[in-house]
């Protein structure tokens, strides 16, 4: 059985949702085209939209997603976006799920606080692991981790010799972790790094889940989190997109005649409007899944992702059509998004067919 999304709701959460939208777009909106040029990470401006209240914990997964949508539309920062949905998401709620009692006690509440940062790789590595004595001696790297430079901790899937894996909870202080920081030309508001490994001592304690289960326990997990909310990060892109694109077509001109009078302007943009319905009530589906799981929610979750991906890339590029070019130093909204929906587009979809096809055949 998928394990529950560890929500508990309650509240007014629409109220909630709304403030973030708006608090987004006060504080991270203004700056993101110049965060975004120079590659800045402003720590303050992500501790404002983690700390509880926002993404401290106990919400259901259908909350947590339109939170990030909400994120996402408002900022208009992808980077930002997936930072705090790896954060928030990605690496705490499988410590949520499967942390132990004492794990919990001791990430929990700084994460909450907003003192400690998660890291996690979203291009994986190759991470060997063998027992030492009452501890665990990890090897190798991580390409790809999002908040490596400003990690507390990172969630490490290491594999045995044997093939198992397991994952770890590591921190970043721990002797024989090293982290380079890396400059992607994507999502340059979020930070990087490449988390080295070479003969680092993990204690026991630092298991997450069991041993050897990360295969059937923790991945599952964090494949459809990753599915589902991070593409609902992105569906608020997609969303403050279709508000340019709108803004285009009813203000733009092109020849000396508005653009609303073309026909085919308004056909694009009330294609890009479905594309983004269809995309929200999909992800709408999958998360409510996760708060009650279904048999194929694994499945759903894959299949929304890829039509997610599908659907960024068609309305990035519907919406650069409609909004037209900018000067270089402007960092409009559409050409960002545009650059950053090509990682998002690659990261991951090759498996997601596969994964769908298998549910389809009952090949397990």
């Amino acid at each position: 059985m998928f394990p529950k999304f560890p929500g508990t709701g309650g509240g007014d959460a629409a109220v909630l949702i709304e403030q973030v939208r708006q608090l987004a777009g006060h504080l991270a909106r203004p700056t993101v085209a110049a965060r975004d040029r120079h590659r800045e990470w402003d720590e303050t401006l992500f501790k404002a939209l983690t700390v509880p209240g926002t993404f401290g914990g106990g919400m259901t997964a259908v909350q947590t997603s339109a939170l990030l949508a909400a994120l996402g539309e408002g900022s208009q920062d992808p980077g930002l976006a997936l930072a705090v949905a790896t954060h928030a998401v990605l690496v705490t709620v499988p410590l949520r799920v499967f942390g132990t009692a004492a794990q919990r006690e001791r990430y929990l509440p700084p994460i909450a606080a907003g003192e400690w940062i998660g890291g996690l790789s979203l291009l994986g590595g190759a991470v060997k692991v063998r027992a030492a004595a009452d501890k665990w001696l990890l090897s190798g790297s991580v390409d790809l981790v999002a908040l490596g430079p400003k990690a507390h901790h990172f969630l490490v899937i290491a594999e045995h010799s044997t093939g198992s894996r397991t994952a770890f909870l590591v921190d970043a202080d721990t002797p024989g972790l090293r982290v380079d920081e890396t400059t992607p030309a994507a999502l340059r508001t979020c930070p990087w790094g490449r988390v080295v490994l070479e003969d680092c001592q993990v204690p026991a304690s630092a298991v997450l889940g069991g041993v050897g289960s990360a295969a059937t326990e923790v991945e599952p997990l964090l494949a459809v989190l990753d599915w589902v909310f991070v593409s609902a990060a992105w569906l608020g892109v997609l969303r403050a997109l279709e508000s340019d694109a709108l803004e285009a077509v009813r203000t733009r001109e092109v020849f000396d005649a508005p653009l609303g009078h073309s026909q085919s302007a308004r056909f694009t943009l009330a294609d890009l409007a479905i594309q983004n319905e269809l995309v929200g009530g999909l992800l709408a589906q999958v998360a409510a899944s996760l708060d009650e799981p279904t048999a194929r929610v694994y499945e759903d979750a894959a299949a929304a992702r890829l039509f997610t991906t599908s659907a960024v890339r068609a309305v990035t590029e519907a919406a650069a059509d409609l909004v037209g070019p900018a000067a270089p130093d402007e960092g409009q909204l559409v050409d960002r998004a545009h650059r950053d929906a090509r990682f998002f587009v690659s990261s991951g979809a090759e498996h997601l067919r596969p994964t769908i096809a298998a549910a389809l055949l009952n090949l397990g």
